[in-house]
């Protein structure tokens, strides 16, 4: 479920059931601002998105600008807009992810030491891996067919947890990953074998370039996007909803590399007067994310911001004061507030929230 003004599921108002975005058309400068409007125009440039995952979602990247732009002008039913998508995930519990790529010395390990491996990818134990390599290997998983990857799977399924010195999780998630789809999905071979596999805690983030490869296995999570809903899948899903390999192959960028590059760590903000306010910035112009924690009967304001909020109430509950009016505020409630608005809170049963804004 996201929140936003993308038009294939727009938000509704909840009072009049008006669509957002004509809401906000109709007031452009007054809720959006006039520097966000000569920046982005009048839609917003995020999609909030709250996620709750059982089994693992599809391994995918989302293309960057130039290459969105020729596959809407190719397919624009598929692709239906051009912009990017780079995205950020937050843990609201224990959140299992594939995202970005192992350490190439960790790929090498795998690679050269597990025979069948080295003989179907590498031309011998001496090969060194390099992101060139990578992507050769990458491809040629994604082009084999259902039985050569089924053999790989079987093999690695009976291969000691010796050999995975560095992926001590691997001969655990096989049968788990199998089960969800089959021992044929190439999905389990990317994820398994090239990609780092986190487990993060409440409160943790990643943050996914354009063109980062990843795949939500487990968790609830609050996720925050470019405005956009374009996507490329090559595993951890049918084989007609996989797009081609040569295209994929093609789009993926090599970042970013091990475990802490994938991790988006929070900081103190200046937003929220009682220093009870963190900030998520990840490295674009179309957002960033504040994140409101309160325990029991504490307060906290949030100073006005240069451009538009969406708020979502991701835990407790308690009220929220603005313009002399007074609102309940409580888990699964969401809010838009328009630019330059100065925001109360009081938890009264804890209160937690994630808000999504920007600022020229």
């Amino acid at each position: 479920m996201w929140m936003g003004t993308y038009p294939t599921t727009p938000s509704l108002i909840l009072s009049n059931g008006k669509d957002l975005q004509e809401h906000l058309n109709a007031n452009k400068e007054k809720l959006i601002g006039k520097p966000i409007l000569d920046r982005f125009g009048a839609d917003l440039p995020y999609l909030p998105k709250i996620l709750s995952i059982a089994k693992a979602l599809p391994l995918q990247i989302h293309p960057d600008k130039k290459l969105a732009a020729k596959l809407h002008e190719k397919d624009p039913k598929k692709f239906g807009d051009t912009n990017h998508k780079p995205e950020i995930a937050v843990a609201l519990g224990k959140f299992e992810v594939f995202v970005g790529w192992k350490p190439l010395s960790d790929v090498q390990s795998l690679f050269t030491s597990i025979p069948v491996l080295t003989s179907k990818f590498l031309s011998s134990s001496s090969d060194t891996i390099d992101k060139d390599k990578l992507k050769s290997i990458v491809h040629k998983i994604l082009s084999l067919s259902d039985e050569e990857i089924k053999s790989i799977y079987n093999t690695l399924k009976d291969t000691p947890s010796s050999k995975f010195p560095t992926s001590s999780y691997i001969p655990s998630l096989l049968p788990r990953l199998a089960d969800q789809y089959s021992t044929s999905d190439p999905g389990n071979l990317v994820a398994l074998l090239t990609m780092n596999y986190l487990v993060l805690r409440k409160g943790d983030a990643i943050y996914v370039p354009a063109d980062g490869i990843h795949a939500y296995l487990s968790g609830d999570i609050v996720e925050c996007m470019a405005r956009s809903d374009n996507v490329l899948n090559t595993g951890f899903c049918p084989r007609a909803d996989r797009d081609s390999v040569d295209l994929f192959s093609a789009a993926l960028t090599f970042s970013p590399v091990g475990k802490d590059e994938c991790i988006l760590k929070p900081t103190s903000s200046s937003k929220g007067k009682n220093c009870k306010t963190k900030v998520l910035a990840p490295p674009m112009s179309e957002f960033d994310m504040l994140v409101l924690e309160l325990r029991n009967g504490e307060k906290e304001t949030i100073e006005k911001l240069g451009g538009p909020i969406i708020m979502v109430v991701t835990g407790g509950n308690g009220t929220m004061k603005t313009g002399g009016e007074m609102f309940e505020v409580k888990e699964g409630y969401v809010f838009f507030v328009g630019v330059g608005t100065e925001l109360e809170f009081e938890a009264e049963e804890g209160l937690e929230a994630h808000i999504a804004f920007c600022e020229a």
